[in-house]
């Protein structure tokens, strides 16, 4: 049987990669219906960029279903803390979520102008609003989040919407918004008509480049204009639940003081590497390989974060001793372990069988068959 110390780091890097595969999944398509209006010029065209994503967008959903669930199941004193703190912005990205499907479903019911330019905005903003709020929500969790905990762990949040846009978090989600830009235009090129691949192609060029330049700056200014936490003493791994029972001392710096920095910085230069290779095969009109190193850049900026943070999960900006860590804010062994065998049995068939759907829906769309099938939606 696997240790509590163990299980509790397993379900950190579950989180991870959880999180990882709704970013380059989702990610896609959300950053696709953000530029639906850029890449297409006229209503056959905008047409082709969204059936790109029509066929996969609600499946691919089901990421970020298993992430709320995995932290609800096995971190649920930050599932109580984030989604409680975090309430409006999490109400906002809802609403994008529910505008977005309105919008597909809606968008050809009526062939008219106007109907459809305002059903494009809708997707536009549909797309725009939920990864500048991740975005800006990450760069919270740096800063420190206004909650503690009192002697009885009942939680209280002195904080709003507003007060989460500081300049580091603004910054955080205009690194997550160029990011996924990237990563919804290298996927236009690889599925799109040879037309728009070229025109996504060069989009897919600029936000690559935004991105690294945000993303290198988010780090400068994490490495020496940001004060990190880090625990005093000695760490039980394998106690009960309680961030109480530790000391916490703000100070140093996230990424050269923190337990995985030196992993942090190899992250994020795998995101940056990958992120300027994303042009260069672009640019040779090897699209494929350019969303995978999308996909790569994408990777590796989540766990840079992670790895920075390690072991805080949620630090705390009113209480530093109330920050929850990955030794203190799990669920008990028991539910680790019965979570861990049902993922190792679901989680391999949801990735067979996303496979298997990619691979039934290869190829391009074509603006052929966009004009051919013109008025039956």
């Amino acid at each position: 049987m696997i240790d509590y110390e163990t299980l509790r780091v397993i379900w950190w890097l579950l989180l991870g990669t959880l999180l990882t595969g709704f970013a380059v999944t989702d990610g896609f398509d959300l950053g696709t219906a953000a530029l639906v209006r850029v890449l297409g010029k006229d209503d056959d065209e905008r047409r082709c960029v969204l059936e790109t994503v029509e066929p996969v967008w609600e499946g691919n959903q089901v990421w970020i279903i298993l992430g709320g669930g995995a932290v609800f199941a096995a971190w649920p004193l930050l599932y109580a803390a984030s989604f409680s703190g975090f309430y409006f912005a999490i109400l906002l990205v809802l609403l994008a979520f529910i505008l977005r499907p309105v919008g597909f479903g809606f968008r050809n019911k009526i062939e008219h102008a106007r109907w459809r330019n305002g059903w494009d905005w809708v997707l536009t903003i549909s797309g725009i609003v939920p990864p500048l709020i991740f975005g800006v929500a990450f760069g919270n969790l740096f800063l420190g989040v206004p909650f503690r905990y009192d002697d009885s762990l009942r939680m209280t949040y002195e904080g709003g919407l507003i007060g989460l846009l500081r300049p580091f978090a603004l910054l955080s989600g205009v690194v997550s918004l160029s990011m996924l830009l990237m990563h919804g235009a290298a996927w236009v090129a690889y599925k799109a008509d040879a037309t728009l691949a070229a025109r996504a192609a060069r989009v897919s060029t600029w936000f690559a480049l935004a991105f690294v330049a945000a993303y290198i700056l988010a780090g400068l200014w994490l490495a020496f204009g940001i004060s990190g936490y880090a625990i005093s003493g000695s760490v039980v791994g394998d106690a009960p639940s309680n961030p109480l029972l530790k000391q916490v001392t703000p100070g140093g710096s996230w990424l050269g003081d923190g337990a995985l920095g030196t992993w942090a910085c190899v992250a994020a230069a795998i995101a940056i590497v990958a992120a300027l290779v994303v042009p260069l095969l672009a640019r040779r009109a090897h699209h494929g390989r350019a969303f995978l190193a999308s996909a790569l850049a994408i990777a590796g900026t989540i766990f840079s974060a992670g790895f920075a943070l390690f072991p805080f999960l949620l630090p705390s900006s009113l209480d530093p001793k109330s920050s929850l860590t990955v030794w203190d804010a799990s669920s008990s062994r028991t539910t680790l372990g019965l979570m861990l065998i049902a993922t190792l049995i679901f989680l391999p068939l949801i990735l067979a069988y996303t496979t298997w759907v990619y691979s039934v829906l290869r190829g391009r769309v074509s603006l052929a068959h966009i004009k051919q099938t013109h008025g039956m939606y």
